[in-house]
């Protein structure tokens, strides 16, 4: 089988969880008997397109499934194609309206807008895939009028190998000392940014949160005032270029966001045996238990409690810490690949 597996603006998007699981797709798959193409266009780019054209090949290359992880216009375009053409049609629902608020300037007014969208969009598809039984609820009770499977996005161990030994490299770079409370990721209010920088000003710890961040005039105010006023105990990195850095230098994973469909990052970490302090909401009851591999608060109050045991008790963080490696053992590339296989059998045979 030939399976196309699409993310459209895949440069951009590199750097964010849709990058990250598609690129996660395609490492499982590439351990099955499934043949995988990343664009839609013969030659795997216009250039390419554009010769296979004028030799006669056509524009569009030959697949029997195409599976789109983006609700763009060239998601768009192949999910017209695939029913044109009777190929069955896979989307990736990574993106709810819900988690798309408290995300840029403005996101939390078009939410609204998004939401008719995303309903129209998948239930375009012959299946649509979520990473949890949350994401799976609200397509359903908005309604999507196509079927819905949940798939976890995984967690790729293998790219976090090493991250001890960028340790003092990275706690240097940016003068970390002590218990480091650190988050991964697109900083975004929604990811509970004034809930980190709270708790920052509120203790002693060092706190960091390495990932990109908008300036322009599509940040969000939030970002923009934290950003560039955060307390004297908060940095904030910007784009590093190996993650494994910031999971060597951190001890605690701090994660108070507000929404979330899985959280990749959050497996990252329990792969790498942190300690991982969550927000309790309900998409974390699906894969982690409070006490055995992280520690759930709701408030402002329980969050420094917690972080304040951990900093006294480094067992409890070692135990938690091996907790959080059984669970990501759970979401494996090789369970992804098994899936997504049975997946694909499934819907180009119904």
């Amino acid at each position: 089988m030939r399976a196309l597996n699409y993310l459209e603006l895949e440069g951009p998007l590199q750097r964010s969880g849709w990058g990250t699981a598609a690129a996660q797709q395609r490492k499982a798959l590439a351990t099955t008997e499934i043949e995988v193409l990343t664009s839609p266009l013969c030659g795997g780019d216009l250039e390419g397109a554009a010769t296979s054209l004028l030799t006669g090949e056509g524009l569009v290359a030959d697949y029997d499934l195409a599976h789109c992880n983006a609700p763009g216009p060239a998601s768009l375009a192949v999910a017209r194609h695939a029913k044109r053409n009777g190929i069955p049609l896979v989307l990736h629902a990574h993106m709810t309206a819900e988690d798309f608020g408290e995300s840029f300037r403005f996101s939390s007014e078009i939410a609204p807008f998004l939401k008719r969208y995303l309903r129209w969009f998948y239930s375009q598809a012959d299946l649509v895939l979520c990473p949890s039984d949350y994401t799976k609820r609200i397509l359903d009770d908005y309604p999507v009028e196509a079927p819905i499977r949940t798939i976890t996005n995984g967690v790729d161990r293998d790219s976090l190998a090493g991250h001890e030994d960028l340790r003092e490299e990275y706690r240097e770079r940016f003068e970390l000392e002590g218990m480091v409370v650190f988050a991964l990721g697109n900083v975004f209010e929604r990811k509970g940014l004034t809930d980190f920088c709270r708790l920052a000003e509120a203790t002693d710890y060092d706190f960091v949160w390495f990932g990109p961040y908008d300036t322009g005039p599509q940040a969000s105010e939030t970002v923009r005032r934290w950003t560039q006023h955060p307390p004297e105990n908060v940095r904030f990195t910007g784009w590093v270029e190996d993650k494994r850095g910031a999971f060597g230098a951190g001890d605690v994973y701090l994660f108070p966001t507000k929404n979330e469909n899985q959280g990749i990052a959050v497996l990252e970490a329990m792969a790498c045996g942190k300690a991982v302090v969550l927000r309790d909401i309900p998409v974390f009851e699906e894969f982690f238990t409070h006490g055995e591999d992280c520690l759930k608060c709701s408030t402002h109050e329980e969050f420094r409690a917690a972080l304040d045991r951990l900093a006294e008790n480094p067992d409890l963080r070692e135990r938690l810490g091996e907790g959080a490696r059984a669970t990501a053992a759970e979401h494996s590339l090789e369970r992804v690949g098994r899936e997504l296989s049975r997946v694909y059998r499934e819907v180009t045979t119904a």
